[in-house]
């Protein structure tokens, strides 16, 4: 399939793969790099991703290990493709954009915009026209600082970013947006882990995982929850991998089985080739969406009644004595946990649940990674509360091979939040950056993503800058987000590729070309390089090795700056061209502003950088009793009326974020489509539907609105009965904007009750 076509829907089904990675990882990894770029150009990204002295893979924000222990083949099939996307030789010029209207190019799907390739000049749409045009840089940025300075408050502007974002720009950004007035600073972790954040802050006291590679490496027994490493951070499969050979055991606990949780083949190892691989899950937990909940809560349950029958012998009363609070509270509300409405929730029999409570009495350290299938729902931060609740019982919090592991999926989504780049950020880090920039930053909370669409729905927001990221795509109810997009007055979005937020734009709209991850970054003082932050902490360098894609292209921190300088002017007083000129001089006040980061230029100039310190690792806990909290999570569960089912989203195989690279998802047995839905054969045989059947799929809100995803079909799946599941973006669509989880307001996309209409039956 070229980058110049539409991909045709054909669908074909094969059975679902038993094991992941293997040689086939490796030779559709360079077939793909292959069809983007030259051997030369394959050759020097491949052997520069996640080196100490190469750049960070934007892929996934999984760890490397420690320079010495690290592969040359560092990477994973889908870093490989990402990285391959990025050094792509494909071009978007002007004449592209001559060619194409904005209209038309709405109609082209996201696989055939990505695949026009890297974006090489900024462009504008003017109020009315039809195209993009080609715009100077002065003259872009001029348009945008005007449009921001003509507003009534700033508060009606927005500042949106993703993971891709580097440490240094991110800091300029949230600078940037608190200087000029607002904390609108909405980010993807909104859509991701804000719910494991919420519920970190509450019980630990930082909203952040507490173990680091080594301690996955030496763990007893992990939990994998909601999570698909073999698609979505393949390289956690090798540290399980190594985990299994040390002696470890793994649970996985999903609703579908994930091929790279039931065996992996390590491409870079022998075993791995020639052998069977290693088995990772000893237990697969089939659970049905949404029952995560109940599952802690019988695990916590049966844990206080192994105490009782033998005193002393199962909790760490020690730790829960010094080091926690409420446990009195909870363990009163966790005796009276129902196993009918734990059955029925989780759809898995009590003897699985008391097999994997074994295992958690066999073992002397316990750690818990989770992702996306439990932050997406309703009660997410109830159940993130939970399973730390289920590790402080044990002690299996702040010490060596134990703790918490919110997997981020993005590669510095972690890092953009340590830099600020939150709506609410603590007054704390407010007074620090006001202090070392002297000015007054607001305090007021800004709006996170859900809140930034209803603001721009309403006409209350009106300028939206997007640095980085797919916003359009990434985000909930797609008609609702359009419209609002469409209502601005100004849209802009600093990318390094087209996608679909540049065909759903505002009044007037700005493309910003970008740097790449794997581009040279050369600036007056010379060749710079930035830094990241991955999901255990570690901050490390950053350097790109490829001739830019343009000789027109500004880096992140290039624009950012040039922007804030004509949109404040010399108020507050902040060096932008000397940020811009020196990536060290913006690492000096990060260290004086975040905590943690000082001596920043100093230390992360060491192979593989530093690590971050973790209160809990050192028994402190900054929450208000100065204690781990235990707290108290009423049993709550999806209800899934008759003839509906429970719909999550998903990725397939060969997609990063909103991004298909092809229409395959093979480790699941799905060829050349996406417009698919799997379901149980038992649920299709309750709805009166076959395998292939055409259908749409259908949610009505409490609005009364009803939301349709048109024209799917259906495959039979062993997903667990009650529920179903589809591919994202397509999906998005059916997620309602108000469907959000409680406290973290994070869009519940892995809960949506939908029911399936055979095509063309609509009234």
């Amino acid at each position: 399939m070229s980058g110049t076509e539409d991909p045709s829907d054909d669908l074909s089904v094969t059975s679902p793969k038993q094991w992941a990675t293997g040689v086939p990882a490796v030779t559709h990894a360079l077939e793909y790099s292959l069809e983007q770029t030259s051997v030369r150009r394959t050759a020097l990204t491949l052997l520069n991703i996640n080196q100490a002295k190469g750049f960070d893979c934007p892929g996934c924000a999984w760890p490397e290990p420690a320079p010495g222990k690290r592969h040359l083949n560092e990477y994973c099939e889908n870093g490989a493709k990402h990285v391959a996307d990025e050094a792509t030789s494909r071009r978007v010029t002007a004449d592209f954009f001559r060619q194409y209207s904005v209209a038309e190019l709405d109609t082209k799907s996201d696989y055939w915009l990505n695949q026009q390739g890297r974006l090489t000049e900024p462009m504008v749409k003017r109020p009315g026209a039809e195209h993009y045009e080609p715009i100077g840089w002065d003259e872009a940025l001029d348009l945008l600082a005007g449009e921001l300075r003509a507003l009534a408050s700033p508060d009606e502007a927005l500042f949106y970013t993703s993971g891709r974002l580097n440490n240094e720009a991110a800091f300029l950004l949230q600078l940037f947006a608190r200087a000029y007035g607002t904390n609108n600073l909405p980010d993807c972790s909104n859509m991701c882990h804000e719910s494991s954040g919420f519920a970190l802050n509450e019980t630990l006291g930082i909203g952040k995982g507490s173990v680091s590679l080594d301690d996955i490496h030496h763990a007893d027994l992990i939990f994998v929850v909601g999570q698909n490493p073999g698609t979505n951070h393949p390289r956690m499969l090798s540290a399980l991998e190594e985990a299994k050979r040390n002696g470890g055991r793994v649970v996985a606990v999903n609703p579908l089985p994930e091929a790279g949780l039931i065996r992996f083949k390590h491409p870079q190892k022998a075993r791995g080739v020639v052998g069977r691989g290693t088995r990772i899950a000893d237990e697969f937990l089939q659970i049905r969406p949404g029952g995560d909940l109940a599952l802690f809560q019988a695990l916590n349950r049966l844990l206080l009644e192994a105490e009782d029958a033998a005193p002393g012998t199962v909790l760490d009363h020690a730790f829960i004595d010094a080091s926690t609070t409420g446990f009195d509270e909870f363990a009163r509300l966790a005796r009276k946990t129902d196993w009918d409405d734990v059955l029925e929730a989780t759809g898995l029999g009590r003897e699985q649940i008391e097999r994997v409570h074994g295992m958690v009495l066999e073992s002397k350290s316990v750690i818990v990674c989770w992702a996306m299938g439990l932050t997406q729902h309703k009660h997410g931060v109830p159940t993130i509360r939970e399973i730390v609740d289920f590790l402080l019982l044990r002690g299996n919090i702040g010490r060596p091979g134990a703790g918490v592991c919110p997997v981020r999926g993005h590669s510095n989504v972690q890092g953009d939040r340590t830099m600020g780049v939150w709506e609410q950020m603590p007054q704390s880090f407010l007074d620090a950056l006001g202090r070392e920039f002297g000015f007054t930053a607001p305090t007021r909370h800004g709006l996170d993503s859900v809140d930034a669409i209803r603001a721009m729905r309403d006409g209350t927001a009106k300028v939206f800058v997007g640095v980085a990221g797919n916003f359009v795509r990434a985000t909930p109810d797609s008609a609702v987000t359009e419209e609002a997009m469409r209502r601005c007055r100004l849209t802009a979005h600093i990318s390094t590729k087209l996608n679909r937020s540049h065909t759903v734009c505002g009044d007037t709209a700005l493309i910003l070309p970008t740097l790449g991850r794997s581009d040279r970054d050369v600036q007056a003082t010379g060749l710079q390089f930035y830094t990241v932050e991955d999901s255990m902490s570690e901050v490390h360098g950053s350097r790109g090795k490829l001739p830019p894609a343009s000789p027109h292209l500004l880096s992140e921190v290039a624009i950012i700056g040039r922007l804030a300088r004509r949109t404040l002017g010399r108020t507050p007083d902040i060096p932008w061209e000397e940020f811009e000129a020196d990536y060290g001089a913006i690492r000096d006040r990060i260290s004086r502003v975040v905590p943690g980061f000082e001596d920043f230029n100093e230390r992360v100039a060491r192979p593989g950088g530093f690590r971050l310190p973790n209160p809990v690792n050192e028994g402190v806990f900054r929450t208000p009793s100065g204690k781990a909290v235990f707290t108290c999570n009423e049993f709550t569960a999806p209800h899934v009326p008759e003839g509906h089912l429970l719909l999550q989203t998903l990725r397939s195989h060969d997609q990063w974020n909103t991004v298909p690279y092809a229409m395959n998802d093979r480790y699941r047995g799905i060829h050349n489509a996406r417009r698919v839905v799997l379901v149980s054969p038992e649920d299709l045989v309750a709805l009166g539907l076959a395998d292939r059947d055409r259908v749409d799929l259908v949610t009505v809100w409490h609005d009364g609105i009803e939301r349709r995803a048109e024209d799917f079909r259906v495959v039979a799946y062993p997903t667990t009965p009650g529920s179903a599941a589809s591919y994202y973006p397509e999906t998005n669509v059916l997620v309602p904007l108000d469907s959000v989880a409680d406290i973290s307001n994070t869009p519940t996309s892995k809960g949506v009750l939908v029911r399936l209409e055979p095509t063309g039956s609509a009234a």
